[in-house]
């Protein structure tokens, strides 16, 4: 008999599935769906990036094992950092990885025993709560609260878990909370760092994807970040190259040494023609990214406005490509009211319950529709007669 291991046993059938099931049931029978629930681009990736990998992809030394990151790939990172962010780093703090979910998935295993505690955020996306789980840790969730902007409140946090903790989470501009952090508030991650001696581990892959106020920052700005963690930064979103799986983890010397030396035991090298397109997308003519960032807020505004006009009062997204909102008036189980907005309006999106515990009472919605479907959308949820209570000005 197959039995599973108790890590395993934690995780069973998902919303996901369900969502799935039905979406193909109501397929068949001839329904219009629009699947908002994954946040994968529509647009196209740049011709010139697309080039560079199909002409490195036609050189036969390009299927070998690349055993590393080409030094003009590295170069290329390092370009992108100073112009981007005024980031200045060494080649021995960049390293590449198979997208920043595998990274993450992975990098509690360098530093944390079984039982040590890491700090999480609640809602959060939920590899940075697998990854860890699956190196044995115990997690901590931190409470991201929408009177608090869902920022972390460090005051909040426990002394007495704070100083256990080897290492904490953060991801802004947030998925899901679509969240953003200023400089003050990476300041107070540094300090809140540097005193209870945690590793930071900050996701920063929608950094480009600020779709209202100033352009997002790097958490490696700041003063002191170096000393404490590593930022995973991605072309995944920002150059539409979700597919091609190339993101970077970036910052604390020793920390990336440790990363790449687990990644050694497990990996042999991103393929070569990947690591052309990267260079080509950061070298490149940079015209396309706020182009997209341009019509991620077109999304954004037109799914907030016909949401609203239907009767289901929903507020633009501040970043990046998902738009998170509270359940209509009369609705509390987001996991059922997001089978039923399925069932009656064919519009799929993920269940903020999904996210963590502080997600129930959420939705979130993927950006991946035109501003045009994105109306029509909201007036096919509106004559639906899912939204129980309309609000009438």
């Amino acid at each position: 008999m197959i039995t599973l291991s108790s890590r395993m046993q934690q995780f069973g059938p998902n919303i996901f599935q369900e969502l799935e099931r039905r979406r193909q049931e109501l397929v068949a029978e001839g329904r219009e769906i629009f699947n908002l629930s994954v946040g994968t681009p529509d647009f196209e990736t740049e011709p010139h990036i697309r080039q560079a990998l199909i002409d490195a992809a036609q050189e036969p030394e390009n299927y070998h094992y690349a055993l590393g990151d080409l030094p003009e790939m590295i170069q290329a990172v390092q370009g992108w950092y100073r112009r981007r962010y005024g980031v200045e780093l060494a080649p021995e703090q960049i390293q590449s990885v198979y997208g920043s979910q595998e990274g993450i998935a992975h990098v509690a295993f360098p530093f944390c025993d079984p039982g040590d505690l890491v700090l999480v955020p609640d809602p959060g996306y939920p590899i940075f709560s697998f990854g860890p789980l699956m190196a044995g840790v115990q997690l901590v969730p931190i409470p991201l609260r929408e009177e608090n902007g869902f920022l972390v409140d460090f005051d909040a946090i426990d002394p007495e878990i704070a100083r256990k903790a080897k290492m904490m989470v953060v991801s802004y501009p947030a998925n899901p909370v679509c969240a953003l952090a200023n400089r003050e508030f990476y300041e107070k991650l540094v300090a809140f760092a540097k005193q209870y001696n945690i590793m930071v581990i900050h996701d920063n892959a929608y950094s480009d994807l600020v779709l209202e106020g100033e352009p997002g920052i790097s958490f490696l700005s700041i003063p002191g970040a170096m000393d404490v963690g590593v930022e995973f930064n991605s072309l995944s979103k920002t150059y539409n190259l979700t597919g091609a799986r190339i993101s970077f983890v970036l910052g604390n010397r020793e920390m990336v040494s440790a990363i790449r030396t687990f990644r050694s035991q497990i990996d042999y090298g991103i393929f070569r023609p990947i690591q052309k397109a990267a260079v080509a997308a950061l070298t490149g003519p940079q015209d396309s990214v706020e182009r997209i960032r341009s019509q991620y807020r077109e999304r954004s505004r037109a799914l907030a406005e016909g949401l609203s006009s239907v009767g289901w009062p929903v507020k633009p997204s501040k970043a990046t490509m998902f738009l998170w909102t509270r359940l209509p008036k009369g609705y509390t189980d987001s996991a059922k009211f997001a089978v039923e907005l399925l069932d009656k309006a064919g519009v799929i999106c993920v269940p903020g319950s999904n996210f963590g515990q502080l997600g129930e009472g959420f939705v979130r919605f993927a950006l991946v529709q035109p501003p045009e479907e994105m109306r029509r959308l909201a007036k096919i949820i509106g004559e639906s007669g899912i939204i129980k209570e309309p609000v009438y000005e």
